[in-house]
């Protein structure tokens, strides 16, 4: 995917640009971790890998602050059951 993952502080999320579309991430953000709330990939782009991206891009913005990650949504939890490489990261 050729789109990178942006934080939208703003609005607490983080989000990937599909054409016209956004998949999100919402999160809150504590002093060491950020908890990621929900994801949402639009109902028209499911199943193609992209909320993947978007998590992938989100814990690299999240290792690059230093912080660590809280999965407050099943989506998370079971990306990083998948991914145990950034099992370092987990709070």
């Amino acid at each position: 995917m050729a789109a990178s993952v942006r934080d939208n502080k703003d609005r607490s999320r983080f989000e990937l640009d599909i054409g016209s579309e956004v998949a999100f991430a919402n999160y809150r953000p504590t002093p060491s971790a950020v908890i990621i709330t929900h994801t949402e990939t639009p109902h028209a782009l499911r199943g193609r890998g992209i909320a993947s991206e978007l998590i992938k891009g989100a814990l690299e913005l999240i290792r690059s602050d230093g912080k660590k990650v809280i999965a407050g949504c099943g989506f998370v939890v079971d990306y990083l059951e998948r991914h145990p490489e950034d099992a370092d990261l987990v709070a």
